[in-house]
């Protein structure tokens, strides 16, 4: 049976702790604050960055170089058949067609995996294969079989600011200025990759309660039926992101919900103090 290796960035949430537990290999993504790079789960804890964060530093994301994916995915095809490599969603990040771009060099023995996914619902993207591969499918097969499934997921997220999307240019400054004036929520979703606006409420109450009342629609329809993995997701202070989860729990009594935070690579983008809730097929 042919031996395969998977291969995650930090962008999925997985800690190097998680990582080695699983057995799969990780790529730390690269971060700036205030033009100093950092690379996540390793020389910047996540307390030490919004403190950095919350004093105003500058910061901004980058992906990993070429020059560290190809040095370790030269090493693991010494040991390794056959790799997954499961990189951020492409329609958010470059890092998915930078890996496309090298596996050419690899054929069929190299995999870039794109379902469009980020944080929790990549991490369950990842136990699929792991289990997939484990159960003896092939890693082309697997590969296929993940991105067929692509669109299982679903993620509402509400920030606390819109100061960081301005500056990425996802809203206009004239935007952020009067939801900041109006106290408006912006309610954003991933769905297949892309993030759009869901809705605009005023308050975190009330976008609280616009994500849970999402997400019981989209599992009592879109996802009737199927066995899905619940999480509720933070980005801050911890105590935060417990009682969001406890919130969480108390809609959804009969399901198990898991807690996490946002990767670090996100929050570049969304910043301090975000509430989501996300849920993938098992």
């Amino acid at each position: 049976m042919e031996k395969t290796a998977i291969v995650a960035d930090t962008n999925s949430g997985l800690t190097p702790q998680q990582a080695d537990s699983l057995g799969i290999y990780l790529l730390p993504m690269p971060f700036l604050i205030d033009g100093e790079q950092y690379l996540e789960g390793q020389n910047c804890p996540a307390e030490v960055f919004f403190e950095k964060l919350r004093a105003g530093a500058d910061v901004s994301t980058s992906q990993p170089s070429p020059g560290s994916i190809a040095i370790l995915w030269d090493r693991l095809l010494r040991k390794y058949d056959r790799i997954l490599h499961f990189p951020m969603s492409s329609t958010l990040s470059g890092s998915c067609q930078t890996a496309r771009a090298m596996a050419l060099e690899y054929p069929g023995r190299v995999f870039v995996v794109d379902n469009r996914r980020v944080s929790v619902t990549l991490y369950q993207s990842i136990l699929q294969a792991k289990r997939l591969l484990e159960g003896g499918m092939p890693a082309a097969d697997v590969w296929k079989t993940i991105e067929e499934e692509s669109a299982e997921q679903s993620i509402y997220l509400a920030v606390n600011t819109l100061a960081y999307l301005k500056k990425s240019g996802r809203v206009t400054p004239a935007a952020a200025a009067m939801a900041s004036v109006l106290n408006l929520k912006p309610v954003l979703q991933i769905q297949g990759g892309k993030l759009d606006a869901y809705k605009k409420v005023r308050g975190m109450a009330a976008a609280r309660q616009t994500m849970l009342a999402a997400m019981k629609e989209d599992l009592a329809n879109r996802f009737a039926g199927e066995d899905m993995a619940l999480f509720a997701v933070y980005s801050g202070k911890m105590e935060d992101g417990a009682a969001w989860q406890k919130i969480v729990q108390g809609e959804f009594p009969d399901r198990e919900v898991e807690f996490a935070a946002l990767p670090l690579s996100i929050c570049c983008h969304v910043g301090d103090g975000v509430q989501a809730i996300a849920c993938a097929k098992k």
